[in-house]
């Protein structure tokens, strides 16, 4: 994967790799230590019902997903599902 500045990747659509629209991302978590990235923070779409994705939320209620499953950065953030 080509690399990508994290301030081009604030705000972009994430979707599954079926094709379906999770929401758009927030943030991205990481390790200060080892500089490891850990997880996606996705803010999930008004249509998307709780229980449709397999991924643990955060207290506000986005998705966590960890960046293991990023199969795609280009007009989406893809991600298997």
């Amino acid at each position: 994967m080509a690399d990508i500045l994290a301030e081009n990747l604030s705000g972009k659509a994430v979707m599954g790799s079926d094709g379906t629209e999770l929401g758009q991302l927030y943030n991205i978590t990481m390790d200060l230590k080892t500089g490891a990235l850990h997880d996606l923070l996705v803010s999930p779409h008004e249509e998307v019902r709780s229980g449709q994705f397999a991924f643990e939320q955060d207290d506000r209620g986005r998705f966590r997903v960890p960046v293991t499953r990023v199969q795609a950065v280009k007009d989406y953030i893809v991600i298997q599902r």
